[in-house]
């Protein structure tokens, strides 16, 4: 008499399989949202030092130009970086030769971004604006005329072409996030 020998062969069963996968999928659920904040997390971070870094490079400016506002970026229609990104005189004429004539700046290397909504242009207001109120205007930035002041916009609407101000203090506050 022959005797037949089965051999099992080592693989998973489908059950086995679908348990492991449904088990990968619930995992996933779990971290994905925790890395969709730490991203939002990161560019409000970012924002708060790119703040930081501009106040001062305004204070500098102001310093090396016999105390005034760039008037090219407190002007009341088309506030532009120029006067930031290119070599000044001490009265914030822009130019480049003879290069002892032009002594100041560049104080940045190129128009900063505002990393929550990608704006980089400037609202320009008269008297300084309060964290977490409404903004009419889709700017990245947001600089008071009179003092130097400037803020961040959030990338949160409240109409097309309104916002809000960044509220640097309170990061989690429900204006910042959109």
């Amino acid at each position: 008499m022959t005797v037949v020998r089965r051999t099992r062969k080592g693989g998973f069963t489908l059950v086995e399989i679908l348990i492991v996968v449904i088990i990968l999928g619930i995992l996933a659920a779990i971290v994905i949202p925790q890395f969709t904040s730490a991203s939002q997390d990161a560019r409000k971070n970012s924002l708060t030092s790119q703040l930081q870094t501009l106040r001062s490079q305004i204070e500098l400016y102001k310093l090396q130009h016999l105390d005034n506002l760039p008037s090219e970026l407190i002007k009341s229609s088309g506030a532009n970086w120029t006067q930031f990104t290119m070599k000044t005189n001490d009265q914030g004429t822009t130019g480049t030769t003879p290069a002892s004539s032009y002594p100041f700046g560049p104080y940045l290397q190129a128009d900063p971004k505002n990393p929550l909504n990608g704006g980089s242009t400037v609202g320009v207001v008269n008297a300084d604006v309060t964290a977490g109120q409404a903004y009419t205007g889709a700017h990245g930035f947001v600089i008071n005329s009179v003092n130097g002041k400037i803020w961040g916009t959030s990338a949160k609407t409240v109409t097309a072409g309104a916002g809000f101000i960044y509220d640097e203090a309170t990061p989690s506050a429900s204006t910042n996030d959109n």
